[in-house]
């Protein structure tokens, strides 16, 4: 055996799964329940058995609807369910999707045939449905006189259409005879056909409560009916064969009288916009009229010969006004070119020419002049400045003010330390209005702290 043939245990469980469910698909089963187990978490266990073999069931909290408290061991069941495999333990079980007392089960298993013949016959089609009248004259109401529904009708109708005529068509609505009297009052309405639309209409209910609704030939009628039909069957879950074949399916009684036709607030509004559409379809003809009426007297006025003249003079009048504005204009302009062609002419001159270069001249020779002066005056500042300044660092301007220069008088060299001369040597003394020669006597060096006050100022 080759080694690709070889499958896991996970791998076999998830086929069979898939191939249960996508081979088998859904199934009702009518059996017995036994094994039941409600764990904490809401969820269903159980099998279902017959005389010959057993089924384990799963039916998952979310699926279940309405009350199952009271399901039991050894309880007759009709369920609706998928089959599968749960993987983990290779255990095959049903999904079970929907699950009623197996006395209903008869009911729902002929409800199922006849919803698949009728359908196949095309009663069931769009295209065979009738449209509801928009503004029904009067309504016809096939129900028992003695229940809510009835009573819920005629208030939305009272409401919504206080002025439409309501026709009552008793009849049964459960039991043996309510299928024979639902034909016999839908027989009556299209007989007299004094309605524009039909309500046939109950209370909810179990399947075996709503059976009437449920019967082959009411359906065969209320599909043939020449007068549109709305169901109004039960709760909103509740669907009947009446739903599928008549012209209109309201969830609810009341939603049927609302579908029955128009809300009067809603015609209302509808025939004030009608009105103004039609106020506006009134007036635009007379606008019209009206615009092309002034249009033709405007044109007519424009080929009376007395306007004509009147506008051939106006027009002469502005050509002259024009002309003479022109005239005017022409003269004018050459008028200033005359005067512009005099004041070149003039200026062009020698005479003129001649006065204007000597006032140039004049003033290049006053300028010169102020120049020539300014110049001189500040090179004799700039000069004492120099000669002040020379003078303050002048030796002769130093030795003026008591200081002297001495000089080694063999060298000339000028003394500027003590280190330099010794006593017995032979000096000469320069004042500032002259000088003399001395001889050193004595060298008498500055105290250490002298000269490194010195140093420091």
């Amino acid at each position: 055996m080759e080694k690709s043939e070889i499958w896991t245990v996970t791998g076999i469980n998830r086929a069979a799964r898939e191939i249960l469910e996508r081979n088998i698909g859904t199934v009702w089963i009518e059996a017995e329940v036994s094994n039941l187990a409600r764990p904490a978490s809401g969820h269903l266990y159980f099998s279902l058995k017959d005389a010959g073999a057993q089924l384990r069931a799963a039916f998952f909290r979310q699926r279940q609807r309405g009350s199952v408290r009271d399901l039991s061991n050894g309880d007759q069941v009709l369920v609706r369910g998928k089959l599968s495999l749960y993987e983990p333990r290779g255990d095959y079980q049903l999904i079970v999707e929907h699950l009623e007392p197996a006395g209903e089960g008869a009911l729902r298993r002929a409800y199922e045939l006849l919803r698949l013949k009728l359908a196949a016959e095309g009663l069931f089609d769009e295209q065979s449905k009738q449209a509801l009248p928009a503004i029904p004259r009067s309504v016809g109401v096939i129900t028992s006189t003695s229940t809510a529904a009835l009573r819920d009708i005629l208030k939305v109708l009272r409401g919504r259409m206080p002025w439409i005529d309501v026709h009552i068509y008793a009849a049964t609505v459960q039991g043996d005879q309510a299928a024979s009297t639902l034909r016999a009052a839908l027989g009556k309405a299209i007989h007299r056909h004094e309605c524009d639309v039909l309500i046939i209409a109950r209370g909810g209910g179990s399947l075996e409560d709503l059976a009437a609704f449920n019967d082959e030939q009411l359906a065969r009628d209320v599909a043939a009916c020449s007068i549109p039909v709305i169901s109004g069957v039960g709760h909103e879950t509740d669907v009947t064969i009446v739903d599928f074949v008549a012209d209109q399916r309201a969830p609810t009684p009341s939603a049927a009288a609302e579908l029955a036709g128009a809300d009067q607030q809603t015609l209302l509004g509808e025939l004030q916009a009608l009105g103004r559409r039609l106020l506006l379809a009134e007036q635009r003809p007379r606008q019209t009229l009206s615009q092309a009426t002034d249009h033709l007297s405007r044109r007519l006025a424009l080929q009376n010969p007395a306007a004509q003249l009147a506008r051939k003079t106006l027009a002469l009048r502005d050509t002259g006004r024009r002309m003479s504005r022109a005239l005017n204009r022409t003269l004018e302009s050459n008028q200033q070119r005359l005067r512009h062609v005099t004041s070149r002419l003039q200026s062009q001159t020698p005479a003129k020419t001649v006065l204007q270069r000597q006032t140039q001249l004049m003033n290049a020779s006053r300028r010169l002049k102020r120049a020539y002066q300014n110049g001189l005056t500040q090179q004799q500042e700039q000069l004492q400045a120099i000669a002040k300044h020379l003078h303050a660092v002048s030796p002769l301007a130093v030795l003026g003010r008591g200081y002297s220069i001495v000089t080694v008088a063999n060298s000339g060299d000028a003394l500027d330390s003590v280190s330099a001369i010794a006593a017995g040597d032979a000096v000469d003394v320069r004042l500032a209005d002259g000088s003399f020669s001395a001889n050193v006597n004595a060298v008498t060096p500055l105290p250490a702290s002298d000269k490194k006050t010195i140093e420091r100022g």
